[in-house]
């Protein structure tokens, strides 16, 4: 290591191979020294923040470090640069957080507390892949949880040689206060609803999507912590586990890093030539041939079958796992091919993410053969390096023991590091295409369930159809079936089901109707068309949409189906289906399993598990952001809401049953399988209407006294030898409480009260206009800050607060959002021009563009070139996909191919 000192700093990436063998020495003593030394930088620092912009920068820490005893080991690092920052956890974040540059002025490890960031507020890049970021660049509002000392506290369990906090946010680019507040929440078992919604100064306004990021990185982590611990469990019973061993894998930030350290040590493998090679005894040759060439008798070593230059093998390979220098070349220093097509900078081609799951689906199928090209200078470079610098023999050796020496390099480039350079190379650019398909499949989904309901009229189903004919579901305003038949409309019988048709909407006062967009869709649209345009079923007003039935077939055979509508034919429940959909979509898509709704794309060449968990997140997210009536609400629609779950869904539901509709939250505490924890992640989302207490029978079997009732579990009976405990007798109040029917949580009860004495106002003025014009005007006379500390509570809180009193009763964030396109005419594709500008629906979004419903039968593409930040409102210039379905947009038609029914759009803009 010493020999080399001097020409180690001719090759920039080799600094790092010394700096780690010294760390790897001193194992237990190193990070305490960094563990005492990181708090005293932030406070000692702050003074030189001026001097911080200056070239000067890697001099200047130098000269107050030199008298420190801790830091006594660093002088011989003085002349390297590129590595002071690195030295600092704050600096490998601060990297992350801008874009892979050195920072120059004070790290974010000098200001762990301040919500600072350094990157714009506005991050629209269509050419780069999905990155989740903080909503805000403010600093934080409220009391965010201080780092311990050194940031090691939190993950100590984890018995690893790196700083959970520091590493999770060095993965995510969030800062670390945020991700110690994150971590911490989810260690108490908090929701991503519940974190976002009402702990949103802990995660510095963070969106559900960020913090979902976050916590899959969180568990990778922890993932990796287990593994670690299980492997080295393992080989401390084999009686393999060395103390340099040890913290080699405790040193390991990725999976990766870990397979590669433990893959010489795997129990069942062949046994290498290395091996070999050592039971033979050459290990001491080899060590002769580094460390002393010219003692070296080749003649003395020689053995029939041995292969002495293999024990090269692993001391190069061991420098490898310490450098991180190969992971370097591999995505920075060359650019390879896979099969015919240019491997681009993933940075700059989110299109490649698209064709990666292509190709990789090709190969699967035995279609085509994937391989790496990696350029000759790698290898040159990297056969150049181990000769002259890391593995420079000691001593003038002879040609034929450089040959050795050569040929042992060669072929562990070969033989063992190109193939790792192109598996790495492959499962990392598969990782980014699943990652940014899952994220895709998010926000359309998201958006999916999102849309508009459809309040107060009776709907009329049609699941189209021509053999089988139309099935007809006529359902009422709170989504009851009224009517089912099915209708042949496309036969010689066409006048006589008009006529039947026209009966039924009369006599059910139906003008509305919703066609489901599969077979025949477009002749059943034609044919209700043709009858509005003569204003057939006068004296009604009817007008039609098309809605997509993607899922609505899986569903009506479904064992939810089954139980909700069990007397009826699974086709007509279909029809049903349809026509929720439009009442409220979000109640009835939470039926179906999100990836047969129709929805993104490559959704069975992802990791089936990584996109469950996503879009059972968004469902979560979706249904508790709305809120769920309680008494009203599906129990299939119930189990999605946070903090509850199957069992905990169905026990509300029996409760319901047993005892009435509930009259206040506090009632759920009374529900079996709920307890505190569940409690408090529900609450919020829950909505109790007091016009469903008028339907009340007094079904309750409990005792009244002022408003109080004391009720006995329905399960509650004298506990057995060796049971778990039961749920207590608790004393409640059954009074109905106005603030139930907001989003404000019962943790703010207090809060919320003291607040409307503080503006004059009471609960009974609730979504009133006077009670609005007083809540803005102390807004207005004392700031929303000083209204928080005078009831000492956050601003974000309070927020929360004043939107929760103000909003009208039966508030719906969905109101503002995309609502279905009724309309009474059609046009088709034959009608279409180059040039003709229309209106229409974005139906589906893709990495290249996204598919809009313009109503001629054929879903027009709009091309991610033509969908560019001019054409866009400022709130949706996210990254890579900036239209979701669901969204109005006016387009311009650019080509039509009636042969192949394809027709070509460009985006003149979006509609609100």
């Amino acid at each position: 290591q010493s020999a080399s000192e001097d020409e180690i700093e001719e090759w920039q990436p080799e600094s790092k191979a010394p700096k780690r063998q010294q760390k790897a020495q001193p194992s237990e003593k190193k990070p305490v020294v960094k563990r005492q030394a990181k708090p005293k930088e932030p406070k000692e620092s702050k003074p030189k923040a001026p001097r911080k912009p200056v070239e000067r920068k890697p001099r200047a820490p130098r000269a107050p470090k030199a008298p420190k005893p801790l830091k006594a080991p660093k002088p011989p690092k003085e002349p390297k640069p590129p590595k002071v920052p690195r030295a600092t956890k704050g600096g490998k974040k601060q990297q992350a957080l801008a874009g892979g540059g050195w920072s120059e002025g004070p790290s974010s490890s000098h200001q762990p507390y301040g919500g600072k960031k350094e990157e714009p507020e506005e991050d629209f890049a269509f050419d780069e892949p999905s990155l989740k970021r903080q909503k805000t660049s403010s600093a934080p509002q409220g009391r965010p949880t201080r780092l311990p000392t050194s940031g090691r506290a939190f993950g100590e369990d984890l018995n690893m040689n790196w700083d959970l906090i520091q590493l999770l946010s060095e993965r995510t680019g969030v800062d670390q206060w945020v991700c110690l507040n994150i971590s911490q929440l989810f260690k108490e078992e908090n929701t991503i609803p519940f974190i976002v919604r009402y702990r949103k100064e802990m995660i510095n306004h963070m969106d559900a999507d960020a913090v979902r990021d976050v916590q899959l990185v969180l568990e990778e982590i922890y993932a990796l912590a287990k593994k670690t611990q299980t492997i080295s469990q393992t080989l401390k019973k084999e009686g393999v586990l060395t103390a340099e061993l040890e913290q080699a894998l405790r040193n390991c930030r990725t999976a990766d890093e870990l397979d590669h350290v433990y893959a010489p040590y795997k129990k069942g493998s062949k046994l290498s030539k290395a091996c070999r090679a050592r039971q033979l005894g050459l290990e001491s040759a080899a060590q002769a041939l580094l460390q002393s060439p010219y003692t070296l008798d080749l003649r003395a070593w020689v053995k029939p079958g041995s292969e002495g230059t293999h024990i090269i093998l692993p001391m190069v390979l061991n420098s490898l796992l310490e450098d991180s220098r190969i992971s370097c070349l591999s995505t920075s220093n060359w650019v390879g091919g896979v099969g015919v097509c240019a491997v681009c900078r993933l940075s700059q081609q989110v299109m490649f993410f698209l064709q990666t799951l292509a190709i990789n689906r090709g190969e699967n199928l035995k279609i085509l053969t994937v391989k790496v090209n990696i350029p000759d200078r790698v290898k040159s470079d990297f056969c150049r390096w181990c000769l002259n610098v890391r593995w420079r023999p000691k001593g003038y050796p002879r040609e034929e023991l450089m040959k050795i020496l050569r040929d042992a390099v060669e072929d562990s480039y070969k033989r063992l590091l190109l193939p790792l350079l192109s598996r790495s190379y492959r499962a990392k650019l598969t990782g980014s295409a699943e990652k940014e398909s899952i994220a895709m499949f998010v926000r359309n989904l998201r958006q999916r369930l999102l849309v508009c309901p459809v309040r107060g009229r009776v709907i009329m189903g049609v699941d189209p159809g021509f053999r089988h004919g139309c099935k007809l579901a006529v359902l009422s305003p709170t989504s009851q079936i009224l009517f089912t038949d099915v209708v042949y409309l496309h036969g010689s019988g066409g006048n006589r089901e008009a006529d039947k048709l026209r009966h039924l909407m009369i006599r059910y006062s139906c003008n509305t109707v919703v066609i489901g967009n599969g077979t025949a869709c477009r002749e059943t649209e034609a044919f209700f068309a043709d009858l509005i345009s003569r204003r057939f079923f006068q004296p009604l007003d009817v007008s039609y949409c098309i809605t997509s039935e993607a899922g609505a077939s899986i569903y009506s055979v479904s064992p939810a189906a089954v139980k909700e509508m069990p007397d009826l034919d699974p086709n007509l429940r279909s029809a049903v289906s349809i026509g929720r959909r439009v009442q409220d979509p979000l109640a009835e898509l939470v039926k179906i399993d999100p990836k047969h709704i129709g929805i993104g794309t490559y959704q069975h060449d992802v990791s089936q598990s990584s996109l469950k968990a996503a879009l059972d997140g968004v469902v979560q997210e979706c249904v508790s952001f709305v809120g769920v009536d309680i008494n009203i609400c599906s129990e299939t629609l119930m189990r999605h809401v946070a903090g509850l779950n199957t069992g905990r869904a169905k026990s509300i539901a029996e409760w319901r049953e047993t005892n009435g509709p509930f009259m206040n939250r506090d009632q759920l505490r009374l529900v079996k399988g709920l307890g505190p924890k569940s409690y408090q992640q529900c609450a919020g989302f829950i909505r109790i209407n007091p016009l469903d207490h008028l339907n009340n029978h007094s079904a309750l079997t409990s005792k009244e006294t002022c408003g109080v009732a004391v009720v006995k579990s329905a399960q509650e009976k004298p506990a057995a030898k060796g049971k778990g405990k039961t749920k207590a007798s608790a004393a409640v109040p059954t009074l109905p409480n106005p603030l139930d029917q907001t989003c404000i949580h019962p943790e703010s009860y207090a809060v919320a009260r003291s607040f409307l004495s503080l503006v004059g106002g009471s609960v009974d003025q609730m979504g009133r206009p006077e009670l609005r014009q007083c809540v803005e005007a102390s807004v207005k006379c004392q700031g929303l800050e000083a209204l928080a500390e005078t009831l000492n509570t956050t601003p974000d809180t309070l927020q929360l607060i004043i939107d929760g009193l103000t909003q009208p009763p039966g508030f719906d964030i969905r109101q503002d959002f995309e609502k279905a396109d009724f309309k009474r005419g059609i046009v088709s594709m034959s009608d279409l021009r180059e040039g003709v500008v229309l209106t229409g629906r974005v139906e589906n979004a893709t990495l290249f563009g996204a598919f809009v419903d313009i109503g001629v039968g054929r879903n027009g593409l709009i091309h991610k070139k033509y969908i560019t930040p001019d054409k866009l409102p400022a709130d949706q210039r996210r990254r890579s996909l900036a239209l979701g379905p669901g969204e109005k947009v006016e387009v311009r038609v650019l080509n039509v191919d009636h042969q192949r029914g394809r027709i070509g759009l460009d985006l003149i803009r979006v509609l609100r």
